[in-house]
């Protein structure tokens, strides 16, 4: 079976272009446009990782992360255009285990994915 990874990210083109990244590469890919919605899909799908997105008009992800983390140990890799310092370092206390600054580079992101 393979692995389900949750992206939630409003940015359409985003996440279509992740999943087919992934799903290239054998993963099945879940996809969210929303956060609120995203949470249903974590309580649902139980994801083996959630790849997601900090700015969201209808809710942070910074909310998500501590939504996803009341309820699961799922691993969490930010994937943002918030690039300082001080978003790397919020994110991870917040319980993420990566962060990833788009623009990305797709072999790192699949490599930090596998890891």
């Amino acid at each position: 079976m393979a692995e389900k990874i949750l992206v939630i990210d409003d940015e359409e083109t985003t996440v279509q272009l992740i999943a087919i990244l992934l799903e290239r590469r054998g993963y099945e890919v879940i996809k969210s446009y929303r956060a609120d919605e995203g949470l249903r899909k974590a309580y649902r799908h139980q994801p083996d990782l959630v790849l997601l997105d900090i700015m969201m008009p209808d809710m942070d992800g910074w909310d998500v992360c501590k939504r996803l983390r009341e309820m699961s140990d799922v691993p969490i890799i930010f994937l943002t255009a918030r690039g300082e310092t001080r978003d790397v370092v919020r994110g991870l206390e917040m319980g993420a285990d990566d962060y990833v600054i788009k623009p990305y580079d797709n072999d790192e992101l699949v490599a930090r994915v596998r890891a």
